[in-house]
């Protein structure tokens, strides 16, 4: 038994003074290190193949669509960037933001329009895009990760690593749905975010006319007892999101400012613990872009002083890029009540607008 307790108490003391060593010379964060780093490179390996898999497929479907030079076209776009506009000078630099983010869109849609042939659906071209989009993407991510752990390694950083370590699992969580989202879109399935234009569809079933205020976007008109109610989604079902802060300018301008009420419905980022599918209201203008689009809604609501308001509908970010849930389906009819009712306490010969934000992937009109 004594023999037992001076066995423990000599590896107690070896322990502790390796831990003592280890501390002193800084080799337990080292050894930290290259747990994290291994670790991180497990992890970036697998967004790595995530950005294989999602070019080998875009470009599947690229020579499906009979587009020449696919492969060039994939390399060239798959690194392709937008450079924000300068900041410390505001003015108008939503106006730039949006010519710079519209050049960039009008190229990626030349180069494939070129490549195709002019018989291809434009649904189609669309769905092309965004795959090539999904593409950019992961080859973003992975290269900016693989920049910070070399960069924590060289420099030896053990801060920068921890932090890096540390989001991780986010990371390889959106990548793995963004790798998800390929097969959605490639077969032109509606997604979580298509419940704004799939609400707008149902809401202009009946129309009296259709137009298209502004590129890859449509407005139908419809009467609803008596109240005129002009509805705006992305043209579908093609996956885009059109340009619906300019067609709402466009279709106040043309009313001259007479509309009483600029109503968006858009689908919204749950937090966590919120239910799939919950419904809320609100005010302002329910738009995810970066500014551009949301911004000319508030201008042109604030210049004729129409009310503007928003019906969201709560997802995650992944429900929100792959097939739509059952819950949110099911939420869209929900939502088309509540627009109704809110049109409805609008007097006789009212006329509103209702903009079905998102991607129309799906969604036809």
């Amino acid at each position: 038994m004594e023999q037992t307790t001076n066995i423990l108490d000599i590896i107690t003391q070896l322990l502790f003074i390796t831990f003592l060593f280890m501390a002193f010379t800084g080799a337990d964060a080292r050894l930290r290190m290259y747990i994290w780093a291994k670790n991180i490179k497990v992890r970036m390996e697998e967004i790595k193949n995530y950005a294989e898999e999602s070019e080998k497929e875009t470009l599947d479907v690229l020579k499906k669509l009979n587009v020449k030079n696919a492969e060039e076209i994939v390399k060239r776009l798959k690194e392709f960037f937008h450079i924000n506009p300068v900041d410390i000078e505001p003015t108008d630099i939503t106006k730039r933001m949006a010519h710079i983010m519209r050049s960039g869109l009008e190229r990626w849609e030349k180069m494939l329009s070129d490549s195709m042939p002019e018989d291809i659906p434009k649904a189609q071209k669309h769905n092309a895009l965004v795959l090539v989009e999904i593409t950019n993407s992961l080859n973003m991510l992975y290269k900016i990760v693989r920049h910070y752990l070399l960069m924590s390694l060289k420099t030896n950083n053990f801060f920068l690593m921890m932090q890096l370590w540390m989001i991780m699992p986010m990371i390889t969580k959106m990548s793995k749905t963004l790798r998800e989202a390929i097969e959605t879109f490639k077969n032109c399935r509606p997604v979580g975010d298509s419940v704004g234009p799939l609400v707008a569809f149902r809401l202009m079933k009946d129309k009296k006319r259709m137009w298209r205020p502004s590129k890859d976007t449509v407005a139908g008109e419809v009467d609803l007892d008596g109240r005129r109610v002009i509805v705006v989604k992305a043209e579908g079902p093609g996956a885009t999101v059109g340009n619906p802060g300019e067609a709402i300018r466009k279709v106040v301008e043309e009313l001259g400012g007479n509309a009483d009420l600029i109503l968006t419905v858009d689908a919204a980022l749950k937090l966590e613990g919120e239910e799939t599918g919950s419904i809320a209201e609100g005010s302002g203008a329910a738009i995810g872009d970066p500014g551009p689009e949301k911004i000319a809604i508030e201008r042109v609501a604030t210049k004729y002083g129409i009310p503007l308001e928003a019906v969201v509908i709560k997802m995650s970010a992944e429900e929100a890029i792959t097939d739509m849930p059952e819950k949110v389906a099911k939420a869209a009819d929900e939502a088309v009540r509540k627009v109704v009712e809110r049109i409805k306490e609008l007097p006789e010969g009212a006329t509103a607008i209702v903009a079905g934000i998102g991607n129309t992937c799906g969604v036809a009109q």
